[in-house]
């Protein structure tokens, strides 16, 4: 008869051990429940800790020659389910790392012990990892804590499940929906990834113009998911709510291109279309019009587009014309990272693409867009960037009145910078006018209107982007911010979760703080903090947070400790402070601090992002009453 401890070979990394004999993962000694497939894939990484273990080494061990399956979808399912049993991320691995499109590599620190351990007690399997629970003085963690833990586990899981098993929102009655998956890099380069990458997006926006009213395209970010994550069509189809997808690849090698493309319908995974086409790459601008008109007749009989003005095309062009063009798709593929250095990386690019061609428009609205976005990130004064934008941005229109993105990038200007909220509306309703399946367009507009308190107007517009982008997490993350705005902090928390699910580290979902502290959910707030912090512990604006919820509960001197750590992390981060420290002085009350700080950022012109939610953002509520709320509103041309 066994003893109920027996000595037993493991692995052991971070919370969690492996029990070799017993064939278990156990965290913190209770036993998390995993099939068989992703248990055997942890044992493969563990063997090899540090190394990269390949696809091809992993389908040898995992499903031996003779068996018969769909390999790339029963891998990435395999490693999902791995990353889901031990809490981690794709994004921000902890343990498990993707290694490009060679296989998967264990960063965990492991070793391997002989232990003797009491009988494991059975849990469910763990979806996410409890937020973590604050220790008493003696270092042990109260009984109270822990069920607390778990039920606001169980809380955010279920939001969660609810937003990721919902559909994309209904496209419009008899409008067809096609995604552009992102192009394969045959090239054997990966410093030619821009190319492919650019090459998807120029097919996105040229199908998107053909026929707005009746064909939908699906947004880039969406269809980049798909990028390091293959699936199966008819998964994809549901994900994305499309009816046909456009796949393909892309390969060149001195002047020339190949370029391969094929048209499926989803439901019964039909070629209804296929061709290669091999040209000089100086050509491959008028080649996208091409690729797009066959592929217009082919989608024409089933939009019935008698109407259509015609395919999309564009002229041969010069050698300084594609070599400006190539540029531009550089700097769209720097400006898609979204960070400081991605920007002034795209800020070369578009200049240099503009030096080889002074006529392109795109790259004026590429660099339209990077100043705007620079300046309501705090990366610079707006008063240096928003100028630049402008000017850019009316370049580009000079060149082509109907450049949607240019428009788009006014429309922001006019906003942020000028507070002229009529041209600003008329510019974003141009935009979408110009190219409807425009998912910034919408996204913007959307945003705009709420700050104006318009909210069914707001919500409407935000759907519509997110039917054009349904997996993007920005546009996802905004719809949460009209919803927090407009007081639906039950339906803002199920959405911020849900997209802190995929990244933990995305900073506009941590709006989940915010609306937590609205409904006086101080634990709560306090345990997506040091989730935060966990996933990125020097950020300014997670300190910031967490004196905001002390100065609320009245903890003055923990507030004070915050701020001080706060202007500390800020050090690598160079953002101008005047907007956490608004929020932290208007939830503790202090009204003083609170006006002078926002007279001095209407004065300035910074901190724009925080001055257009003065109208809608609950945590202006205290201050409302005062008079000087309303001249604030004034001189912001609210009223």
């Amino acid at each position: 008869m066994a003893s109920p401890a027996q000595s037993r070979p493991q692995y052991q990394f971070g919370v969690y051990t492996v029990d070799l004999q017993a064939c278990e993962l156990r965290k913190l000694g209770s036993r998390i429940v995993l099939q068989e497939r992703p248990f055997q894939l942890l044992l493969a990484l563990l063997e090899r800790p540090g190394d990269v273990v390949t696809r091809e080494e992993l389908r040898q061990q995992l499903w031996p020659d003779g068996t018969f399956v769909d390999f790339d979808h029963n891998i990435s399912s395999a490693v999902n389910k791995l990353r889901t049993a031990l809490s981690d991320s794709a994004k921000h691995p902890s343990y498990v790392e993707t290694v490009g499109r060679h296989g998967y590599r264990f960063i965990g620190d492991v070793k391997q012990v002989a232990a003797t351990v009491p009988a494991a007690r059975p849990i469910p399997s763990a979806v996410g990892e409890a937020a973590v629970p604050f220790p008493s003085k003696r270092g042990l963690i109260p009984r109270w804590a822990l069920l607390l833990t778990a039920l606001i586990f169980v809380s955010a899981l279920a939001a969660y499940l609810r937003w990721s098993n919902s559909r994309p929102p209904a496209p419009a009655a008899g409008r067809v929906m096609l995604a552009v998956l992102p192009f394969e890099n045959l090239t054997g380069d990966t410093s030619q990834e821009y190319f492919s990458d650019g090459l998807t997006e120029e097919m996105i926006t040229q199908l998107g113009r053909l026929d707005p009213e009746r064909l939908g395209v699906i947004g880039r970010a969406s269809v980049n998911s798909y990028k390091t994550h293959q699936k199966p069509l008819d998964q994809v189809g549901r994900e994305l709510g499309v009816q046909y997808v456009l796949e393909g690849s892309v390969q060149r090698e001195s002047g020339n291109v190949r370029v391969t493309a094929q048209l499926v319908q989803v439901k019964d995974q039909t070629q209804i279309w296929a061709r290669q086409y091999d040209r000089q790459l100086k050509n491959l601008l008028a080649l996208q019009g091409e690729i797009t008109g066959e592929i217009a007749s082919q989608i024409d009989p089933i939009l019935d587009s008698s109407q259509r003005a015609g395919k999309v095309s564009r002229p041969e062009t010069s050698r300084d014309s594609y070599d400006a063009y190539d540029l531009y798709l550089r700097g769209r593929y720097e400006w898609n990272k979204r960070t400081a250095d991605g920007f002034a990386q795209a800020i070369a690019y578009f200049k240099q693409a503009i030096a080889k061609d002074p006529s392109n428009a795109h790259a004026y609205a590429g660099l339209a867009d990077t100043y705007a976005l620079m300046s309501t990130y705090n990366l610079d004064p707006p008063k240096e960037l928003m100028p630049k934008a402008r000017e850019a941005a009316l370049r580009a229109l000079h060149i082509d009145e109907k450049l949607a993105e240019a428009h788009t990038s006014l429309g922001l200007i006019a906003e942020f910078y000028d507070w002229d909220f009529p041209i600003a509306e008329k510019e974003f309703r141009r935009a979408i006018e110009l190219d409807p399946n425009y998912p910034t367009g919408h996204q913007w507009y959307a945003e705009f209107l709420a700050y104006q308190g318009r909210f069914p107007q707001a919500l409407a517009e935000s759907e519509r982007a997110r039917q054009l982008d349904p997996l993007s997490l920005i546009i996802t993350a905004d719809y949460g911010a009209i919803l927090y705005y407009s007081r639906q902090y039950d339906r803002a928390i199920a959405v911020f979760n849900g997209v802190l699910a995929i990244d933990p580290a995305f900073g506009r979902a941590q709006m989940v703080v915010s609306s937590y502290v609205q409904k006086d959910e101080f634990v709560e707030a306090l345990a997506a903090i040091k989730r935060w912090q966990r996933f990125a512990p020097n950020n300014p604006w997670a300190w910031g947070a967490e004196a905001t919820v002390y100065g609320r509960l009245g903890r003055k001197a923990e507030a004070r400790q915050a701020i001080k750590k706060m202007e500390l992390s800020n050090r690598g981060y160079r953002i101008d402070l005047a907007q956490p420290l608004l929020t932290i002085y208007a939830d503790m009350g202090d009204k003083d601090k609170v006006f002078a700080l926002l007279q001095k950022g209407i004065s300035q012109h910074s901190n724009v992002g925080m001055l257009l939610t003065l109208k809608v953002d609950p945590m202006f509520d205290p201050i409302r009453s005062d008079p000087r709320y309303q001249q604030i509103l004034r001189q912001m041309h609210f009223n």
